[in-house]
């Protein structure tokens, strides 16, 4: 079978992207341990988590956020012992507006302390039961109690997709001045589009010179496309988990973040992808959650071809089908035969058996193997072996 040719162009006219202008440098930071691990049914043991840290910080991920040290003193030791095994990757941990969260952070040895509050009033009035005047005063509370403890974290508002603007433009001007050293803007249960996305970070920016980053819910479907919009508008840092993993219907997956950036952006992100399948059934299996045949990249079905037109264009340029080589991400390739199955590809396998594939021959396997896909009896290429000594076996 032929390979990828060496250049592939994904856009057809370079002018596409002009307006579409990604910052020089990205960072992802994933939250499979901390987001990830909220998803329901899922906990990772102490030596899970190590192992997934370990695994991301090999691969480049450049920023890894271990947890939420005020749940436990055993998170906290996770956490730390994370700390001390890491080789480049940053720890970050979360931290409520809190003294007591502030402290347990502190435990950690992590690199950066994410201080977070919920902003929108939805959440003042019925989960926090607090004004905007309380906030802020939480806010300044915590800022001098870090700084006074040599800390310098970033602030978070939760749920800044349906805070009023002037709010939220009132918190992260109070959280400049206090020192922090980047804001994140989160879209918490992924209800934004990508025009509000667009204007959101667009507009922030333009009120501080600090980084922002953004923590995207993808409960619309739209996680993936609004981190691509926050970095055009402004943001720098994205937030992203292993499969996609989290509450509800989870964050952005962190292998399709990579790869439309690096593929489709051309952005070098210094990531190993090749590692990313195995990553993906590590966290998986941890989970005991499956991952879905038709996850991109790293599903069974993504590189599987049964289709004979398909198959046929394959045989002669795999990128006809595929947009990746399956080896960048890890995966393999894989050709099913079935009820969609095509005579060119009986045939080309008959030749690399030796087989002369004589008409007579291709049409008796072409409709068994037909035959057997209508039975919802799907073969493998080892399948097809043993099917044709069979038949050998029988002709007359």
């Amino acid at each position: 079978m032929k390979q990828y040719p060496a250049t592939s162009p994904y856009n057809l006219q370079p002018e596409i992207l002009q307006n579409f202008q990604l910052p020089t440098t990205i960072t992802i930071y994933d939250s499979t341990l901390r987001d990830g691990e909220q998803m329901p049914h899922v906990s990772f043991t102490p030596p899970q988590k190590q192992h997934i840290a370990q695994y991301l910080d090999d691969i480049g991920i450049p920023e890894i956020e271990a947890g939420f040290p005020a749940i436990s003193k055993q998170e906290q030791t996770t956490i730390k012992t994370i700390v001390a095994n890491k080789n480049h990757a940053h720890i970050l941990v979360l931290s409520r507006l809190r003294h007591q969260d502030i402290d347990a952070a502190r435990q950690t040895d992590a690199d950066l302390i994410l201080l977070f509050i919920a902003t929108s009033p939805l959440h003042l009035k019925y989960k926090l039961h607090l004004t905007q005047d309380e906030i802020k005063q939480q806010l300044i509370s915590c800022l001098d109690y870090a700084n006074a403890h040599g800390i310098t974290p970033s602030f978070s508002s939760e749920d800044s997709t349906r805070t009023p603007l002037p709010f939220l433009e009132e918190l992260i001007q109070l959280a400049e001045q206090l020192g922090v050293q980047r804001i994140g803007l989160t879209d918490t249960v992924g209800c934004a589009t990508p025009q509000t996305i667009q204007y959101l970070f667009n507009h922030i920016h333009q009120k501080t010179s600090l980084p922002l980053s953004a923590h995207l819910h993808n409960d619309f479907g739209l996680a993936l496309i609004n981190a691509l919009t926050a970095l055009s508008a402004g943001a720098t840092h994205i937030c992203a988990t292993i499969n996609g993993w989290g509450e509800r219907a989870g964050n952005v997956p962190l292998e399709q973040l990579i790869f439309a950036l690096q593929i489709l952006y051309n952005k070098n992100l210094n990531i190993d992808t090749t590692k990313l399948k195995h990553l993906s059934e590590l966290v998986a299996s941890y989970a005991n959650h499956s991952i879905p045949l038709q996850a991109p990249f790293v599903g069974d079905n993504i590189f599987s071809h049964e289709s004979g037109i398909h198959v046929a264009a394959i045989l002669e340029n795999p990128q006809t089908y595929e947009p990746i080589p399956p080896e960048l991400v890890g995966n393999t390739r894989n050709i099913v035969l079935g009820k969609h199955t095509g005579r060119h590809l009986i045939a080309h396998l008959l030749q690399t058996q030796n087989i002369s594939p004589d008409t007579a021959l291709v049409d008796r396997l072409t409709h068994e193997i037909k035959a057997m896909g209508e039975r919802n009896q799907n073969l493998t290429i080892d399948d097809f072996t043993h099917l044709i000594k069979k038949m050998q076996l029988t002709e007359p």
